[in-house]
């Protein structure tokens, strides 16, 4: 379906997608000959001196020892638990992972085992059972910062406890933090950035307004990625023009403080509107769910808002579980404050309307 009405889907959180700074950087990465297409993968002719010039600056940006450059996020997710994961390793995965990581634990050679939702004690509990059962291998601990479905954020501290106890890797999954939560919009894992048992993802097409997706790593795991994920030696390297204009829009996001700012208020704008008017608890990020079970009245609610101009969508099965069917709503600084208020009157009122 189309884009129409008021923005509350979208994941442009800060707005930059359609911004006078990207729009300016793409132009004079063109004036200055950076190509469309990079005609090869990278192994072979498509690698660039934009590609590397992204990847220098995301892994100072960061605060990590070095940074890959892939085509998007669900690729990044699936090559690397295709990839760094060994035969007797172990994939801890929340409950409530991506797709894309699912994706990548099915071509693994390591095992998998799934946890309570934002539970770190389930998570240890799962390697302890695992080590009492013979396990030998290294355990992989894989969750989301900010979950995507739900709008909460992982116990990110607790979880790093547990993966420094047990040798374990964390990868943290930063997709919808990356730009808008954490210093600088660094993420929310942004002080565990650097370790040498962390692994993040960062995509580029959200918050960051382009698109494809850094992974920030230590370099020997980089490397290895370089020369064993499929995902990258196969394919054909992202656009040098794309690369050029990820690096001018990590430069905006380091000075994106007043977006920041004017982003927060309107988060805490939506939450007081949807308590007072509707009566759901505000999850305090840019991600709110309206979980109103059916599917059918998912379905009737979402375009019922858009019949009244407010660009939301419904979201169920088998991307939520079973009787969570929900309007995802999301806050971007592409709508006003304004904006926000007509559609929680507006939700009010279809809420009353449209039967359960």
């Amino acid at each position: 379906m189309p884009p129409s009405g008021i923005d509350f889907s979208s994941n442009d959180y800060l707005g930059l997608a359609q911004s006078a700074e990207l729009r300016a950087a793409a132009e004079a990465a063109l004036a200055r000959g950076v190509p469309l297409g990079a005609g090869g993968s990278r192994l072979l002719r498509g690698n660039h001196p934009e590609h590397e010039a992204l990847e220098h600056e995301a892994a100072r940006h960061f605060g990590a020892e070095a940074a890959l450059f892939m085509g998007g996020g669900f690729t990044a997710n699936t090559a690397l638990f295709q990839t760094l994961p060994e035969r007797g390793d172990l994939i801890v995965h929340d409950a409530l992972i991506h797709a894309s990581v699912h994706d990548g634990m099915a071509a693994s050679r390591a095992g998998h085992t799934a946890f309570a939702h934002n539970d770190a004690q389930a998570a240890d509990d799962a390697i302890r059972h695992w080590r009492d059962a013979g396990g030998r291998g290294r355990p992989w601990i894989a969750v989301e910062s900010l979950y995507s479905m739900d709008g909460d954020t992982a116990p990110l501290d607790d979880l790093f406890d547990v993966a420094r106890r047990h040798e374990a890797m964390l990868v943290i999954d930063e997709a919808h933090a990356t730009g808008v939560l954490g210093p600088g919009g660094r993420g929310l894992g942004a002080h565990l950035e650097g370790a040498d048992n962390v692994v993040s993802l960062h995509t580029c097409g959200k918050a960051l307004g382009v698109s494809g997706a850094l992974l920030t790593m230590p370099a020997v795991l980089r490397d290895y990625m370089v020369n064993r994920a499929r995902a990258f030696i196969y394919a054909t390297a992202p656009s040098p023009l794309t690369a050029a204009v990820v690096r001018a829009a990590l430069i905006a996001s380091s000075s994106s403080a007043t977006r920041r700012e004017r982003h927060r208020a309107l988060v805490a704008r939506a939450g007081e509107l949807l308590m007072r008017e509707i009566a759901t608890a505000p999850t305090g990020t840019h991600i709110q769910p309206i979980v109103v079970g059916h599917d059918e009245r998912a379905v009737r609610l979402a375009r019922w808002m858009r019949s009244e101009g407010f660009d939301i969508r419904a979201v169920r099965p088998p991307t939520v579980p079973e009787g969570t069917s929900r309007l995802r709503i999301s806050l971007t600084l592409n709508v006003t404050e304004s904006d926000l208020e007509r559609m929680v009157l507006c939700l009010s009122r279809a809420m009353t309307e449209v039967a359960a």
